[in-house]
């Protein structure tokens, strides 16, 4: 089993659906939920309380630092039909990734003592896969 450090992480995203993805520049953290759906089907008679398992509930969040040599993540987020997402927790294990189309929100945060950083949130627009 091996382990690594989050400073290899990498990020592909494409500005649109359909186009191509590309590394991203300025990223230092991406986080992934892959929480599911619990529906509720306790009877009477049952000890407690049961579910059934639902639906993934696929959504995440990037950050990091604004780089004016690329919009791609502020136009991925512009994109009338989302775009595509690509998250490797290490470059060094480039066969285990997340992926899936997804729609994109960015913001920007400027501050006088501070770099200037991005944030971005993202959920699925349709099924992911690892």
């Amino acid at each position: 089993m091996a382990r690594y450090a989050g400073r290899k992480g990498v990020v592909y995203a494409s500005t649109t659906g359909t186009g191509d993805a590309a590394p991203t520049v300025g990223l230092s953290q991406w986080t992934l939920n892959l929480a599911t759906d619990k529906i509720a089907v306790t009877a009477f008679g049952d000890g407690n309380k049961v579910y059934v398992q639902g639906l993934k509930d696929v959504q995440g969040t990037l950050r990091g630092f604004w780089d004016n040599t690329s919009d791609t993540l502020f136009d991925a987020a512009e994109s009338t039909d989302g775009a595509k997402l690509y998250l490797y927790p290490s470059s060094d294990a480039a066969t285990k990734y997340f992926y899936g189309p997804a729609w994109l929100d960015m913001s920007m945060e400027v501050d006088v003592n501070g770099a200037v950083a991005i944030n971005g949130s993202f959920v699925a627009s349709g099924t992911w896969g690892r």
